[in-house]
């Protein structure tokens, strides 16, 4: 039983002891209305209980939230204290950092300062760079094309293209040494100008005048169609006629064949034969001792050009001066680059050696090749000149 309960029967029990019948009489009424009675105090004490509950939770949860709050207070003061810390540290450093500003202002015054002194320093400098560079490309230039025109006055005197070429390969090397990017046009040209030199043909005039000397130191040697005891083969040259078959002696013959018995008749038809072969062999050596002996005295040739033969002995001196005064104006024609004049002379000559000359005789004939191979060889071309690359000298004078 629970308090309530043993209050509520506490304060019944002396009633019921206190008077006889009186509380005979109440009784069933208390004992039907007990019950009731009961719930509402139960209930009462089921929501002080509860009551009680509540006010322990309300306490237990009071007191946790005021922990927290005093949690929270103590890391807010703590983080206004960090930050408070951390601000005067960004003063501090923001106040460092304007002073540097400034300064750093400052100095990029001066550096600008500085910057635009050396930048005009700079462009004063590749002004002066680039008008020395000027100068010097100009000079190199201009020297350039006074030696190729030099160059191409050496080359129409002597006819030679090697001075042209030398010039053109002299002023690459000075080209290359320069390292200029706007005279590669100048270059390049020079190229195309050295190759159409080299495969130009052009006659070789030392080796032709060397020839024409040589020929002239051979016209005394070139014997004339009427010239006495002279033979177009020399007598030590000429094949020597075979020598006869001698006929056998009798005695070899008798060696030769046996011994047998022979008529009469035979024996004398064997000695006429003998006898006729000694004939024939002797008559055969002493012709050929007569012929060899009188070749050197008569020959019979034939002469087209009648002059050739009536020559007289003492005009053949003349004749030979003449020859060598024509190979003179030839040599002198050549060395002047007058090749058709030249070609003419050689042609006059070669026509005064076929004339009055013994073509049989070997020194003849080489003459005459020669003096053809000299007409044939007496042909030049036009000399090339260096007109693309005194173009792109003119156009890197001009600076363009």
């Amino acid at each position: 039983m629970s308090e309530p309960e043993k209050d509520l029967a506490s304060s019944s029990a002396p009633v019921a002891s206190g008077g006889g019948a009186p509380a005979a009489a109440d009784a069933p009424p208390v004992a039907a209305t007990g019950e009731p009675a009961r719930r509402p105090a139960r209930w009462l004490a089921w929501a002080v209980w509860l009551a009680l509950a509540l006010a322990v939770v309300a306490l237990a949860w009071t007191a946790s939230v005021a922990q927290r709050l005093s949690k929270t207070q103590e890391e807010m003061a703590r983080r206004s204290a960090d930050t408070l810390a951390e601000a005067a540290a960004a003063r501090t450093l923001a106040q460092h950092a304007e002073s540097l500003s400034k300064e750093l202002v400052a100095r990029l015054g001066v550096a600008e300062l500085r910057l635009s002194e050396v930048s005009l320093q700079r462009s004063q400098l590749e002004e002066l760079m680039l008008s020395v560079s000027r100068s010097r490309d100009d000079s190199l230039v201009q020297d350039l094309e006074a030696a190729l025109r030099l160059a191409v006055q050496q080359s129409q005197l002597t006819g030679s293209a090697q001075p042209l070429i030398s010039a053109l390969q002299g002023a690459e090397q000075r080209i290359e040494r320069a390292a200029q990017p706007r005279l590669n046009p100048v270059q390049r040209a020079i190229a195309r100008d050295i190759e159409r030199l080299r495969a130009a043909e052009l006659a070789d005039v030392p080796a032709l005048a060397l020839r024409l000397d040589e020929l002239l130191r051979q016209v005394d040697e070139w014997p004339l169609r009427n010239a006495p005891l002279v033979l177009s083969e020399p007598a030590s040259t000429r094949a020597e006629p075979p020598a006869p078959a001698e006929a056998p002696s009798p005695a070899a013959e008798a060696k030769s064949t046996p011994a047998e018995p022979e008529a009469p008749g035979g024996m004398l038809a064997r000695g006429w034969q003998r006898f006729d072969a000694w004939r024939r062999a002797a008559w055969d050596r002493w012709w050929a001792h007569v012929r060899e002996g009188t070749a050197d005295l008569i020959r019979v040739s034939r002469i087209d050009q009648p002059e050739a033969a009536l020559l007289a002995p003492e005009q053949s001196f003349f004749l030979r001066e003449n020859l060598k005064l024509t190979l003179l104006n030839a040599r002198l024609a050549l060395l002047g680059r007058q090749f058709e004049t030249a070609r003419a002379d050689v042609r006059k000559a070669s026509e005064l050696v076929r004339r009055y000359f013994d073509e049989q005789a070997v020194s003849t004939r080489l003459a005459l090749q020669t003096l053809a191979q000299l007409e044939a060889d007496m042909r030049q071309d036009t000399l090339p000149r260096p007109d693309e690359t005194l173009a792109a000298l003119a156009v890197a004078a001009s600076g363009r």
